[in-house]
């Protein structure tokens, strides 16, 4: 069996980067294999995906060493548009790959480029919607999409040209339980088709079944590589020890239920928590401390949403937030989550109904002073020069007590190491906990964060709960919009699931 991928001595460092970010990895995959690639955050995964669909060294400027083959092409000699047909890919941040508005001109846009006839170009869209499930979204423009139907999209768009092999860098990181079966169908299909996949990623239990061999990255070294079977075989605390995300998701699905039905706080008590067990022991008791308080943000008949051809609104059900609350905001993709988390920030203004702060109808403005929001895609709100001004932006930096509390939260957040490094130049995960810091220092009242731990691997995960909890015991009301089942079972104090609640209708234009 040829090898779709062989790489020989490959080693990369990043131009104006201290140290090498991939070193000597030998690595050869079959046609036809289906290979995770998996580590903490930072630990070369990414770089080898770029380094396999040809990206580096033709796009990402740097030290290049080794020999790399992928499809029988040297990628470091020839021209990348040899490998455009053979290769398709989906990046961490699908946003970076469109070239189009609209989703049928996106998926036009490959085969457009390889002058295929517009016959052709129409035959393979519709059979690339109807296999991604994503008829209804052709006619919608991008910008309207959720991250989800982002990735989606992306990944159909990359399948165009019936490519020979699949580069996927966390495809399901914004994918709620529905799309991520979904994507793992689609997987599985496209691998019972001969092609090759190679997929970087942190949720691991979705590939169970599917995968054929795991690859383990450590610090640019490739540490571990193991056959599915002897990798689903690790016990849980040799897959966490290693900083793996969990292989078996139905405890973490059955605590999340349970969660769901704590959603009306005002009627629950301490002791309805403690003996439901289903709220973690480490913040039950800062819920407790703050359960005959006030909510410090409520909604009465709140519908949201937006006009326009690609419009939508939705009822909320009244809801209630209450100080040293962690809020789980959960529900499939597209259904309103961070219209609703926009909304409360005041950065769209309800359709109709109140938002009340502090018991008292608020307007737009007030809502955005008193409160923070960490992006879904926090690229839209990094603007300094580096990782220590992007935490001290809008403080007093003469304060002695203000720069003692950024060097914590860098500690706090692992990136102590990147203060000095430009925000835009960290990966994906290291983006996430830039904004998180962020958040961290503002000392407003409601945190919300859409997606935290989207790109990051267990040991950050765990590190942006133990952060929220921490916001909680200090009487700060914690929003978070997530999918990631793993942080909902284990830190959120409740779930609201707009899913079961609510309802969704299109305006007119």
């Amino acid at each position: 069996m040829t090898s779709e991928v062989y790489s020989n001595n490959v080693s990369f460092t990043y131009e104006q980067a201290d140290e090498l970010s991939l070193i000597n990895t030998m690595l050869s995959i079959p046609s036809g294999q289906c290979v995770v690639l998996c580590g903490a955050s930072g630990c070369g995964k990414t770089t080898y995906s770029r380094i396999v669909n040809g990206l580096i060294p033709q796009f990402f400027h740097g030290e290049f060493s080794g020999e790399q083959h992928t499809c029988g092409i040297d990628t470091a000699a020839e021209p990348i548009d040899k490998l455009t047909p053979l290769v398709g890919s989906v990046f961490q941040n699908p946003k970076t790959q469109y070239f189009n508005a609209k989703v049928i001109d996106e998926l036009a846009f490959p085969a457009e480029n390889m002058g295929l006839s517009p016959e052709e170009i129409n035959h393979r869209i519709a059979e690339i919607a109807q296999r991604f499930n994503i008829e209804p979204l052709l006619q919608r423009s991008i910008f309207h999409l959720s991250g989800g139907q982002k990735q989606r999209i992306a990944l159909a768009a990359a399948s165009m040209l019936s490519p020979r092999l699949l580069v996927l860098d966390e495809p399901t990181s914004n994918l709620d339980t529905v799309a991520i079966t979904e994507m793992r169908e689609l997987v599985a299909q496209l691998k019972a088709s001969g092609i090759t996949i190679v997929i970087a990623e942190h949720r691991l239990a979705w590939l169970n079944g599917i995968a054929d061999r795991y690859i383990i990255f450590d610090s640019g070294h490739i540490a571990h590589e193991y056959e599915a079977d002897e990798f689903l075989a690790l016990s849980p605390g040799c897959i966490a020890a290693m900083g793996m995300r969990a292989l078996d998701l139905q405890p973490y699905r059955q605590r999340i239920k349970a969660l769901e039905s704590l959603t009306d706080v005002k009627k629950t008590s301490a002791s309805d928590i403690n003996d439901s067990g289903s709220a973690s022991t480490q913040h039950d008791d800062a819920t407790a401390t703050h359960l005959g308080s006030s909510p410090l943000l409520s909604t009465h008949d709140l519908v949201i949403g937006y006009r326009g051809r690609d419009g939508f609104s939705r009822s909320i059900p009244d809801i209630d937030l209450y100080p040293g609350q962690i809020i789980g905001l959960m529900g499939h993709n597209g259904c309103g989550k961070t219209t609703l988390v926009r909304t409360l920030t005041g950065l769209i203004k309800p359709a109709s109904g109140t938002v009340l702060l502090n018991g008292k109808p608020t307007k737009p403005r007030a809502l955005t002073r008193a409160g923070f929001l960490v992006m879904q895609d926090v690229n839209y709100q990094l603007f300094s020069d580096s990782v220590r001004e992007e935490l001290l932006l809008g403080l007093d930096e003469s304060d002695p007590a203000i720069i003692k509390r950024c060097d914590q939260v860098l500690e706090d957040l692992d990136l102590t190491r990147f203060a000095d490094r430009h925000p835009m130049s960290l990966s994906g995960g290291q983006k996430q906990r830039v904004a998180i810091g962020s958040a961290l220092m503002c000392g407003k009242d409601l945190i919300i964060l859409d997606e935290p731990t989207s790109g990051l691997d267990r040991y950050h995960m765990e590190q942006v709960g133990e952060l929220l909890r921490q916001l909680a015991e200090q009487g700060k009301t914690v929003l978070v919009v997530t999918h990631d089942e793993e942080l909902a079972a284990g830190w959120c104090t409740t779930i609201i699931n707009l899913e079961h609640n609510g309802s969704t209708s299109k305006p007119n234009s």
